[in-house]
């Protein structure tokens, strides 16, 4: 396993800063998932951590060995890329095998580790066959087990299921879970995919423009986000942003929208003006509401047990509820909805988080 310690990180690409500053501690044995959209910085980060980049300044150590000047095999970090990167006139065994090789590892060894490895990811079926005669999720595990049979002290992955179907990625996902608990060893995976961070992370690093905005487990990202970006990244559907204002009333702050109020409870003191209401699908109750806030059904999406419904409530923005599949309403339906079944987020107009509310309707 390995510990690995980012102090103070920083890469410049021709006077553009992609990555800035970025403290950060990869524990031993955790799963680690570096997430954000497209030209956050994440696959810069990781490539420095391998060696493939070298840093403009700051600080890799790994087992508190300094990383500067060693050389990406020097670094016992398996690397598994996006494209896979397998020797297409090489079978599945000599492309597991060809980094021992170039270890020059004894033969009888090869054979050996090959195998075994081969028998932990399931493509002992595979050894004989070349990269194109194999599928998509049988590539995959190709690409693991090569960097697998080199026993490196941690894994890099970035993007490794960015060029497969949704049903491969899912079942892929549940195999470099299955292999994490198995090996215990400290991985460091990128995507822009927040469903693949949700379910593999034991903690997330949430990036935007070369900055980690939060650090947390995925619950913690979910329910405790930082700002607008950290809640309205997470989410499938995304996070309900509902654009009013702060009001003080004798009863305590307010959000009001439409003409209508929300109390702010257990907020405490927020200036009012101009603010974004954050609210999660699920928090949305449409269900045996009477006395709520007015809307029109416009879309409707079945996902068998539960039910999406786009609610058109007088904004620009439509909001989304979740529903049970009963639910029985259809498009162009009026109805009513409140905002009582889960937190709040207040934010203001630069994004940062005002505060976490307890749920309230009026």
């Amino acid at each position: 396993m390995a510990l690995i310690t980012l102090a103070r990180l920083r890469k410049e690409f021709k006077g553009a800063v992609a990555v800035q500053g970025i403290d950060l501690e990869i524990k031993d044995g955790e799963f680690l998932v570096l997430v954000g959209p497209s030209g956050c910085g994440k696959t810069t980060t990781l490539r420095m951590i391998a060696g493939l980049e070298e840093p403009t300044s700051g600080e890799i150590t790994i087992d508190g060995r300094p990383a500067r000047g060693l050389d990406p095999g020097q670094r016992n970090l398996g690397m598994v890329f996006q494209n896979l990167a397998l020797f297409p006139h090489k079978a599945v065994a000599d492309n597991i095998a060809f980094g021992l090789r170039m270890k020059k590892v004894p033969p009888e060894e090869i054979r050996s580790r090959v195998a075994q490895v081969a028998r932990t990811m399931h493509i002992t079926h595979l050894l004989a066959k070349l990269p194109a005669h194999c599928s998509g999720g049988e590539a995959q595990r190709v690409a693991l087990a090569r960097t697998l049979v080199t026993n490196p002290t941690a894994f890099l992955l970035d993007e490794p299921l960015s060029n497969l179907d949704a049903m491969l990625r899912k079942e892929m996902r549940a195999e470099i879970d299955r292999l994490h608990s198995q090996l215990r060893q400290t991985f460091v995976y990128v995507t822009h995919d927040q469903e693949e961070a949700m379910t593999l992370a034991d903690r997330i690093v949430v990036m935007r423009e070369g900055v980690v905005e939060q650090v947390g487990t995925p619950m913690e990202i979910y329910h405790d986000p930082v700002n607008q970006f950290v809640a309205s990244f997470f989410g499938s559907p995304a996070m309900n942003l509902i654009d009013g204002e702060v009001r003080l009333t004798t009863g305590g702050p307010a959000f009001s929208f439409n003409g209508r109020e929300v109390p702010l409870t257990g907020l405490g003191r927020v200036p009012d003006g101009p603010a974004t209401l954050g609210v999660r699908p699920e928090a949305v109750r449409v269900e045996g509401v009477t006395d709520g806030y007015p809307a029109r059904v416009s879309l409707i999406e079945p996902l068998g047990k539960e039910t999406l419904l786009y609610l058109d409530y007088g904004t620009e923005r439509l909001l989304i509820a979740v529903a049970n599949s009963s639910v029985g309403v259809s498009e162009g339906t009026s109805l009513a909805f409140d905002l009582s079944g889960g937190r709040l987020f207040l934010f203001d107009t630069e994004g940062r988080r005002l505060g976490r509310s307890d749920a309230g309707s009026s």
